[in-house]
Formats: structure tokens, sequence, C-alpha cells
């Protein structure tokens, strides 16, 4: 039985978030000595060997064999596509606005998940951290393209904003491919290996396609390459799959979304980044949207009972 978060499960999750969200600013940090799309392909193809050896030789998993093929493409193809959009858009975006824009992710899992399965019907609770969310994507695109039309970049800048927004809606929906699928009974190494294969594979093919073979050995590339096949593609999935057999997920998801606030520090922080206003607000309303639609069961258990009754009427009037 799984059980609430206590201090270490925060302390694991803060760590997470932490290694998340230096993502998109490693890949940024080491663009002009090899490609973004380059550098995602080399990384999922190396994790997805570690994934492959570590569940043969230490988790010794039973993986599932008949029946695979096509969910295993679907994922994987959504997984490339997810980072190809990433990729593509932190050629012209801040490595803060990629990773708020591709954490919307959860939006697209929670509307895709309520049209395919009974049982992940959104409540009118988590309507409302939808209509927050989607007002703080507005927000962050609308105010800058009315009020500062004299910035040059903006409309460039815009752009790679729209790609973020595509890979959340991707990772959003390799989600619902899994839970709607055989994998949903598979080890989540072998979800991991099917994402990680497809992404080196589609990913490889559009660094040659796109001409984005340059590769310029240095100490940050090297770092950065590392950092993102040792301690993102391949421990922290690890753990978090960990964290989520042991603890309950509504939580977890919460303490995720610290992720894209780390994430906006550190583009702020190291790259030097530049955090409008507008931005800001934006994204505090999708962080808090986000909050509520995956906190949901968490929020209704504090609040008052006359309100959780009246919310549960509500949602059973809505259903039916």
């Amino acid at each position: 039985m799984r059980k609430a978060v206590d201090g270490r499960a925060v302390i694991v999750m803060i760590a997470l978030c932490l290694t998340w969200s230096l993502q998109q600013v490693a890949v940024k940090a080491s663009a002009a000595d090899a490609a973004p799309v380059f550098q995602l392909a080399l990384r999922s193809g190396v994790a997805a060997v570690m994934v492959l050896l570590y569940a043969r030789f230490v988790a010794r998993d039973r993986w599932m064999a008949r029946g695979m093929l096509l969910p295993g493409s679907a994922v994987g193809s959504l997984f490339a596509l997810e980072f190809l959009l990433v990729a593509q858009g932190l050629n012209w975006t801040s490595a803060s606005h990629m990773v708020v824009f591709l954490y919307t992710a959860p939006l697209f899992a929670a509307l895709g998940l309520h049209l395919r399965l009974p049982d992940e019907r959104l409540s009118r609770l988590q309507w409302t951290g939808m209509a927050l969310a989607f007002a703080g994507i507005a927000l962050a695109f609308l105010v800058p393209a009315l009020f500062d039309t004299h910035n040059a970049d903006l409309s460039s800048s815009m752009l790679g904003d729209l790609f973020g927004l595509g890979g959340g809606a991707a990772w959003g929906m390799t989600t619902v491919a899994v839970r709607t699928s055989r994998l949903s009974e598979a080890p989540a190494t072998q979800t991991l290996f099917y994402q990680l294969a497809g992404a080196f594979v589609i990913l490889l093919c559009a660094t040659f396609l796109l001409g984005k073979t340059h590769f310029h050995s240095s100490p940050i590339l090297w770092t950065s390459l590392v950092f993102q096949t040792i301690f993102v593609c391949f421990a922290s999935f690890l753990i978090w799959f960990a964290l989520l057999r042991r603890y309950l997920a509504a939580r977890l998801g919460v303490l995720s979304f610290m992720t894209p606030l780390f994430g906006v520090v550190w583009g702020v922080v190291l790259l030097n980044e530049q955090a409008s206003s507008a931005f800001l607000a934006g994204a505090a309303l999708v962080c808090v949207g986000l909050i509520v639609v995956n906190g949901d069961a968490w929020i209704r258990s504090w609040l008052p009972m006359s309100a959780r009754r009246t919310q549960k009427t509500s949602d059973g009037a809505a259903r039916s």
C-alpha cells in the first residue's frame, strides 16, 4: 500500500526537481558545441543501453513480449517528437521559458485521459485548475505580443515558446499512450527503454536531415552530456519510478511542479536570461493550475467537510 509523502520523499523530490530543471539549461549552455537535437540523440542512445543493462542484470525485470510493438513504437515516437520540439525551440527561446512550457504536459495528459478513461474524468476543481493554467499560457504569450511590439526578437522567442508548448503536448500524449495500452502493465524499465530507444533513432535521423552534426569537444559539452545521460535520463527516472511504487502519486505530482520554478531561477542565474513580468505572472498561473489539476485529492483532503460534500455532489451531477 502506498503511503503519504514524508520528509525523506520531500528531500528526494527536491533533488529530482533540481536535476530536471537543469536539463534545458545544460542543453542551452552547450548548444554552441553541439546542436541540441544532436545532444538529445546521443544522451538518449547511451541512456537506453544503460536502462537495458540495468533491467537485465540488476533489477532482473521480466519484460512483456506479446503485443508490445505498436505501443512501444507509439511512445518512442511521441517521446522523440517531444524532444525534437524542445531541441528546435531552444534555438529561439530561453531555457527558463522552455522548462515552463514543457511542464504543461500534465494538462494535456489530464485532457487526454479524461476523454479515454472513465476513471480519469476531471472534477470541477480540476477544470478550474485547467482554466488557470491556460490563462497563464495566454498571459505569457499575448501580453508580450500586444505590448512589446518594438522587440525585434519577440517573434522568434514566441516561436520557440510555441515549440516548448508542443513538446509539453507530446509529453502529455506519451502519458496517455502508456496508460491506455499494454505498457501500463509493463515494468517501468521497459517503458523507459522504448522511449529512449525511439528518441535515439528518430533524433539521430533528424540530426542528419537538419545538418546539425557539428560536434566540438569541450569540457562544458561533455559535462552536459554526462549530466543528461546519467543523472537525468537514467538515475532520476529510475528514482522517480521507485518513489511512485512507494508513495501516493498525486502528492508526488504536486511536488514535481517545483521543476519549472527552479528552471526559471537557473535560467536567470546561470545563463543571465531575462524574465519579463508578464512571463513570470503567466508562469505562476500555470504552476498554480497544474498543482490544482494534479493535487485534486490532496486539496480535497484539506477542504472543510461541507465543501467536500458540495464538490462531490456537483462532480457527480456533471458526470451523469
